[in-house]
């Protein structure tokens, strides 16, 4: 059964999760044919899609924007004390001070920052269209990996495979000096970003520092493809691993599908979901789909406190054990599915608690091209647990101090140290991936009746930090012929995001 979109002033209002979503149909019933009211409503596919389109920008009222702002979050903001404030207080807020587009976007802006809600927000037509380009798995650049060193500096974490920048012989270490003849010290990374980005086939020319050398390097901006999955190995062990980078693009289910295909003949499979800020719901739904044999996946509560549950369809494409690694920074998506197979008996979860963001977002496009993200009901795990500030606990905690994280012991494809590039997850340094290995194994184990082999972390922890006491492999120039392998996200995942953020690249 398809999801009902409500339709505002004649434009569809498309759903995602940062942005996790499931909407109530008008008409639902409940299993024994009533009207929902406080009840469960059923589902088994959800589905998005972005269909409104936009006027040009010079025929569209800046009073009328604001004025469609406000009537969207009166109708369908999941806090119907909007923040402990009178909404109607701002209806008419700005009516006599809204003169230009930028007056209305300011206004908007304050308008639903006074709603308490970090998840509301608006986006100018620029943010909107960027958003929109990483659902539809769009992103315009010349194909680099960029991280911000503690020293500030901008350094290639790697080239995506077929890039320009790979192409072009851009090495993992280089330090951007210049973009088109612009020092770019001192500049945030997302400064940075920008100006690398840029319309197909148009021309940046980024200075580059390579052992002490000043190293011009002109490219060619082109369509740079958005991987959901950026790693999918088998393991020694016989261990499969994937690594699940976002659910933000609208094919990440079939590439997690894809993926299984390539470890199918594992024993057991790690699905790593560390760093992982989320995406559509669409694909935290499909992808559990892959796994369970039935169950509710997720439910949400709107601001009436109607209840809408989506169930598993029961139809697995991957019965072997499974073990889950969170942290900090796996949110919203990641909460969902790491939710669904924990609380369902179907993974073990290995790592530190998830973020906690536990609110349910839409995604509006208005008529100049802007757009507005906000909350429309919470949703609750298939357990029923409202993690909201909260997260998921894992099943086996693999803690990492500071000084640990900063010497390396930390995911495998971030490197603090920025002396180990092009790492892989066979490298042995991340122990909450060692750990989630053993028990994938201990799985295996259970299932046949053997003895289990208890993870033995604090040895394990001593000859990690043995092993990177010793001088780093200089990997260089070795990467520029190892530059076809694939990589996930760099630019967000170096500082240990706090909060949930959108990926970037170049």
């Amino acid at each position: 059964m398809k999801s009902i979109f409500r339709t505002l002033f004649g434009t569809a209002t498309a759903l995602t999760l940062l942005l996790p979503v499931v909407v109530q149909d008008a008409g639902a019933k409940d299993l024994a044919g009533a009207k929902p009211h406080g009840t469960i409503a059923l589902r088994n596919e959800m589905h998005h899609q972005l269909i409104a389109q936009s006027l040009p920008s010079s025929m569209v009222s800046p009073v009328f924007l604001y004025r469609r702002c406000w009537n969207i979050i009166n109708a369908q903001f999941f806090d119907k004390t909007y923040g402990g404030q009178d909404w109607s207080r701002w209806e008419h807020h700005y009516d006599t001070k809204i003169k230009t587009k930028d007056d209305a976007y300011k206004a908007i802006e304050s308008m639903l920052a006074s709603l308490g809600d970090p998840y509301t927000r608006f986006l100018n037509p620029d943010a909107f269209a960027d958003e929109t380009n990483q659902i539809k798995a769009h992103l315009y650049g010349v194909g680099i990996q960029l991280g911000m060193s503690e020293l500030k500096k901008i350094v290639v974490i790697a080239p995506i495979a077929g890039s320009p920048a790979a192409t072009a012989g851009v090495l993992p270490g280089d330090e951007i000096l210049e973009v088109d003849g612009e020092m770019v010290a001192g500049q945030p990374l997302d400064s940075v970003v920008k100006k690398i980005r840029g319309p197909i086939n148009t021309k940046v020319t980024l200075t580059m520092l390579r052992d002490s050398k000043r190293v011009p390097i002109p490219l060619v901006r082109a369509e740079i493809p958005v991987k959901a999955v950026t790693k999918a190995v088998i393991l020694p062990g016989n261990v499969g691993y994937i690594r699940l980078d976002s659910f933000i693009s609208s094919k990440a289910t079939e590439e997690v599908k894809e993926a299984l295909t390539k470890v199918d003949s594992a024993d057991s499979i790690v699905l790593d979901l560390r760093n992982n800020p989320g995406g559509l719901l669409d694909n935290a739904v499909q992808i559990a789909n892959l796994f369970l044999k039935g169950g509710v996946i997720v439910s949400t509560l709107d601001g009436a406190d109607n209840k809408a549950s989506t169930i598993s369809r029961g139809q697995p494409s991957f019965e072997k054990p499974i073990v889950t690694l969170i942290n900090g920074s796996s949110a919203s998506a990641s909460e969902i599915l790491a939710g669904a197979l924990k609380e369902n008996d179907r993974s073990v979860l290995v790592g530190t608690k998830s973020f906690g963001k536990g609110l349910v977002q839409a995604i509006q496009k208005l008529d100049d091209g802007s757009g507005m993200n906000y909350s429309i009901a919470k949703y609750l795990t298939a357990g029923g647990n409202y993690i909201h500030k909260k997260g998921i606990l894992p099943n086996i905690e693999v803690k990492l101090a500071d000084e640990e994280y900063k010497k390396g012991l930390g995911p495998w494809w971030i490197d603090p140290t920025f002396k180990r590039f092009n790492r892989e997850p066979t490298d042995g340094f991340d122990i909450q991936l060692l750990a989630a290995i053993a028990e994938a194994k201990n799985e295996v184990r259970k299932a046949k009746g053997q003895p289990i082999e208890p993870f033995k972390d604090d040895e394990v922890r001593k000859q990690i930090l043995a092993k990177l006491g010793k001088p780093a492999v200089d990997t260089k120039k070795a990467a520029q012929a190892a530059s076809d392998k694939p990589t996930g996200r760099a630019a967000a995942d170096f500082a240990q995001p706090k909060a949930p953020s959108v990926p970037t690249g170049n």
